[in-house]
């Protein structure tokens, strides 16, 4: 019998964010674009969108990078976003008070994100 070598993937970081404020349909739009872009180019993109979610995703690539950094000793310059992956979270229901003593429901929805950073061999940019 011969020992098996385990075979090493590529090294990667991670970051989630929980229980945002804002729905999860928001945040998709944002995360589609970034996917398979470097990590850098990717931080910029973000930086010019003037929206909530763009402010949330910008925040949490930052943390991914610094997670990539700090600890599994990679370079900001070869990251790549693997993915981002946007699910919906628990939904606060409350109610409006409407016409002739009715109610009206109102959902405020809640959503998780969660970003992968992948590295990559040769320098990117």
């Amino acid at each position: 019998m011969s020992k098996e070598t385990p075979v090493k993937e590529p090294e990667c970081a991670k970051a989630t964010l929980k229980y945002i404020r804002i729905s999860a349909k928001k945040v998709q739009d944002l995360a589609r674009l970034l996917k398979g872009k470097p990590a850098l180019d990717a931080m910029a993109l973000v930086k010019s969108i003037r929206k909530k979610s763009a402010r949330l995703i910008g925040s949490l690539l930052h943390s991914a990078i610094a997670n990539a950094e700090n600890n599994n000793n990679l370079a900001a310059n070869r990251l790549i976003v693997e993915s981002v992956i946007v699910e919906e979270g628990p939904v606060l229901r409350r109610f409006i008070p409407a016409a002739k003593g009715s109610a009206h429901p109102i959902r405020k929805r809640m959503s998780h994100i969660r970003l992968i950073l992948k590295n990559i061999d040769k320098k990117v940019g």
